[in-house]
């Protein structure tokens, strides 16, 4: 069999036959022909269990941390992202050796193990979802194993696939996860959304068919793992080679470290901050996502017209008003007018990744997208911590006494007052900032918000949208002419280009022309 044919999209790789482990290597071919279809059911599993858990995550966040809510939610969400950035790199190597099978199997298993958790205790719960970032890597496991069953040519709608499917998935689950929270139970929530996990790691063991072919591994399933294969910081290391490179990686770094941050309290700030009801959440999130498939379907011709630099710029403008109003804004229909604006900048680091594979010899491509996705891999760790120390600095935090005394002085019932202090019922009560109670002329109370909090709500949004603007100058100035090669000695040239072969060969470090819609960790917190 040529190697061409090993390439051929859905194509039978191995024969059937029944589940054994070999060398500690899951060797089944699982059901049917290994297709990208598989890893589409995988990623959509995952993420729909995630999505019901969306509404209840942020009451029990709530529940939990009253006093710092937005810091505790970045922390938790910074550390995940920085050790699913240390680790990817590794898991992508072992996933080499022991195949695509296994490392799907425990990447989606260690995600979702957090999940039964949120019923039985909360502390457990956010403390698992942070180191379960070890393994939270599903997503580059999946692409492997796209690039595994695809060619060159049909990778990037394959990739695309994967991005649509992510987004399927928190359409409609968010919104169906509240629907039974104000019908029924959290724990009828959080068992179903077991139950959906459970299926997905059953699915994978029974129907997912290994990607890898054997001959295209090590002999051993010991075989060495050399530290560059490990190191997540060895494709940065290369990004001051090239000074078009460089600023494309310093675009992508200002640009993407406020968009992770926002992502991953969004949903959190519009509930607890911005007063959305659950169903109001929900339909933000599916409204924002059915908007952003459609700007990526125009992207193609938008790029064509515009050309590359001009989307990019185009794509930051939009990132830029979006966290102005989400920053500025105090008012329901602002929040829904940031978030069309957010769907419109999600052709960003899409058109980046083609302007970068554009304006990159074939035989640099692999570096160079892996050099992008390191540095946005960077973001997804320290985005949401940024966000959360910005948050408590400013002191947008839940206070329940404060909260309670406002709707108080505001002439509230006594039950409204018990329901304004309450944890749950707090997220419809009086603003949540610190305040200070005045005697007036004719005793009567009002309550004076720290000037700060009126005028700017959301202090990171406004933080990240200056950093857009930097982003926007640097972007300016980006050459719009092929870059020039990386230089390097003639002896690692070819050694390189081996890498970038195999790195595209096996679907390693190679960022797909279409990012998820929303951040993958969007759904979770």
């Amino acid at each position: 069999m040529t190697k061409r044919s090993l390439k051929k999209p859905m194509m039978v790789l191995r024969s059937k036959k029944p589940a054994i482990i070999k060398d500690g290597v899951i060797t089944s071919s699982g059901i049917g022909e290994p297709s990208v279809y598989h890893a589409l059911v995988v990623i959509f599993l995952e993420f729909f269990a995630w999505g019901l858990l969306t509404m209840p995550v942020i009451n029990v966040l709530n529940q939990t941390f009253p006093d710092h809510t937005f810091l505790m939610n970045g922390l938790v969400m910074g550390i995940k992202g920085i050790l699913s950035f240390l680790s990817a790199p590794l898991i992508g190597a072992l996933s080499d050796v022991w195949g695509r099978k296994f490392f799907l199997l425990i990447t989606v298993f260690f995600t979702c193990a957090p999940i039964p958790l949120m019923s039985i205790n909360s502390w457990w719960f956010f403390a698992m979802i942070s180191i379960s970032g070890v393994f939270a890597v599903t997503f580059s496991v999946v692409f492997a194993y796209v690039a595994d069953v695809t060619t060159v040519e049909d990778r990037s709608r394959a990739y695309g696939l994967v991005s649509a499917t992510f987004a399927a998935s928190l359409v409609i689950s968010p919104a169906l996860g509240a629907y039974l929270n104000d019908k029924y139970s959290e724990p009828l929530i959080v068992a179903l959304a077991t139950a959906i996990a459970v299926l997905d790691v059953f699915f994978i063991l029974v129907a997912v068919p290994e990607s890898l072919p054997e001959k295209v591994r090590p002999s051993s399933w010991g075989a060495p793992i050399s530290w560059e294969q490990a190191d997540p910081f060895a494709a940065l290391r290369k990004v001051g080679l090239d000074q078009t490179i460089l600023m494309q990686c310093v675009t992508v770094l200002l640009s993407y470290l406020p968009e992770a941050g926002q992502y991953s309290c969004i949903f959190v700030y519009l509930k607890l901050k911005m007063h959305f009801s659950s169903v109001d959440v929900s339909i933000f999130i599916a409204v924002v996502g059915i908007l952003s498939i459609l700007a990526q379907v125009v992207l193609g011709d938008l790029m064509k017209v515009l050309g590359a630099k001009r989307t990019i710029i185009i794509g930051l403008l939009f990132e830029m008003l979006q966290l102005l109003w989400y920053g500025f804004g105090s008012q329901t229909w602002m929040m829904w007018a940031a978030g069309i604006l957010a769907s419109l900048a999600s052709i960003t680091y899409p058109a980046i990744s083609a302007f970068v594979s554009i304006h990159s010899n074939p035989d640099q491509q692999g570096v160079v997208q892996g050099m992008v996705t390191g540095m946005r891999g960077l973001c997804n760790g320290l985005g949401p911590a940024m966000f959360g120390v910005i948050f408590y600095v400013f002191h947008v935090d839940l206070n329940d006494d404060h909260n309670g005394v406002a709707a108080s002085l505001n002439g509230h019932s006594a039950a409204g007052s018990a329901i304004g202090g309450s944890a749950l019922g707090s997220l419809d009560g009086s603003k949540f900032v610190r305040n200070e109670t005045l005697h007036g002329l004719g005793g009567s109370h009002h309550i004076i918000e720290d000037e700060y909090s009126q005028l700017m709500p959301g202090p990171p949004f406004v933080f990240g949208a200056l950093m857009v603007i930097c982003a926007i100058a640097v972007a300016a100035f980006i050459p719009e002419a092929p870059s020039d090669n990386i230089r390097r000695p003639s002896g690692e040239k070819k050694r390189l280009s081996v890498d970038v072969d195999y790195e595209y060969e096996r679907g390693r470090k190679v960022a797909g022309p279409l990012s998820p819609l929303m951040h993958q960790d969007s759904a979770q917190l």
